[in-house]
């Protein structure tokens, strides 16, 4: 399932992620082998991946943005990052939220994306 969401009133911009959660490295493992078909880097460590949210059921509720609104595979890339986590042994439920708040912004990628990118 997939839609926009926004913060409420009062609410940080990006939620924590649930980082405890004993699937959590494994929901960032599947989100890594997700790629931005125009940039040779995952959506991970792009930093499009803002929350990831896990409850003691397995539900799963990724909040991502893309790296700019007009992204040609806008309306894919949440399927394909349900797609890569729902097998994950644990995973009850997968919800990918599209946000656009706050924008992303080079400052999201991780060391090795800027490396790749050729930005350090």
């Amino acid at each position: 399932m997939m839609r926009t969401a926004t913060p409420a009133e009062g609410e940080p911009l990006i939620r924590p992620s649930t980082t405890e959660h004993p699937l959590y490295a494994s929901v960032v493992e599947a989100c890594r082998s997700v790629y931005d078909p125009e940039i040779p880097v995952n959506i991970f460590d792009l930093g499009l991946i803002y929350t990831i949210e896990i409850s003691d059921e397995g539900a799963v509720v990724i909040d991502m943005s893309l790296t700019a609104p007009g992204c040609p595979v806008a309306g894919e890339m949440p399927g394909w990052v349900a797609d890569a986590v729902e097998p994950l042994e644990g995973v009850r439920q997968v919800d990918v939220n599209m946000v656009w708040e706050p924008p992303w912004g080079m400052d999201r990628m991780s060391d090795e994306a800027k490396l790749e990118l050729g930005f350090m």
